[in-house]
C-alpha cells in the first residue's frame, strides 16, 4: 500500500506546473530539509532534472513533487502552499512537524514524525502493513 508524505494545494500545484513548464529538462520540484537559519532548519525546493530512485514522488494535476529521503520524516503530513501577497510571494508549508519558527519566517524547528503516535491514530499517512 502507497502512502503521500506530503500534499499539494491546487495553489501550489499550478505553480509547479508554471515553473516547470519554464525550466528546460526539469522533472519536478525536490523538496528538501537543510540546517540553517536562527531556528536551525530550513525547507529548500530545487529544479529537479532527474529523479533519484529514494526520493518519494508526489503528483497533483501534472505538477510533479520529489521529497528527498533524508526528509521524509520531517514532512510527514505537510500541505505545500503558494501563496501570492503584496510583499512576496512564494511555497509555505503548514507542517504538523515543525515545532516553532524564527522570526522571519525563513527557517523553522523540526520534529520527526511520531510513527508510533500516527499509526494508532489511524493515520492513513503511515503504513500498517
Amino acid at each position: 500500500m502507497g502512502f503521500a508524505v506530503m500534499s499539494l494545494t491546487q495553489a501550489a500545484a499550478d505553480r509547479v506546473k508554471t515553473v516547470l513548464k519554464a525550466a528546460s529538462g526539469a522533472e519536478g520540484i525536490r523538496v528538501s530539509i537543510k540546517k540553517g537559519g536562527c531556528a536551525g532548519m530550513e525547507y529548500a525546493i530545487d529544479l529537479a532534472t532527474e529523479a533519484n530512485p529514494k526520493d518519494d514522488r508526489i503528483e497533483r494535476d501534472g505538477a510533479v513533487i520529489f521529497v528527498a529521503p533524508e526528509a521524509v520524516l520531517y514532512l510527514l503530513g505537510t500541505e505545500m502552499d503558494y501563496e501570492v501577497t503584496k510583499l512576496r510571494s512564494g511555497f509555505t508549508f503548514n507542517n504538523p512537524n515543525q515545532t516553532s519558527a524564527c522570526g522571519c519566517g525563513e527557517s523553522v524547528e523540526l520534529k520527526p514524525a511520531d510513527l508510533a503516535k500516527l499509526a494508532a491514530e489511524g493515520n492513513p499517512v503511515v503504513r500498517t502493513d
